[in-house]
């Protein structure tokens, strides 16, 4: 199996739109260490919050956690 690779772009939303970690999780009912892990890559983010975040900047999923540039090459060369 395939092990995926994606970022997220959650941080630069968020300054972009001048949202604590604080602010977000508390509209998404999330727990902010959650948002925290989750930003930093140091958590995998699940579908449902993945879903729940993307509607929160109205973004699709992909333009808030695409895939790397090592991922995505990887995928045409097979």
């Amino acid at each position: 199996m395939k092990d995926l690779s994606y970022s997220n772009n959650i941080y630069d939303l968020r300054k972009k739109n001048h949202i604590s970690q604080n602010k977000m999780a508390d509209d998404l009912g999330i727990n902010r260490r959650t948002i925290s892990l989750i930003e930093n890559g140091e958590q995998n983010v699940s579908l449902d919050y993945a879903y729940r975040i993307s509607a929160y900047f109205n973004l699709l999923v992909q333009e808030v956690f695409p895939e790397t540039k090592e991922e995505a090459e990887t995928t045409k060369t097979e």
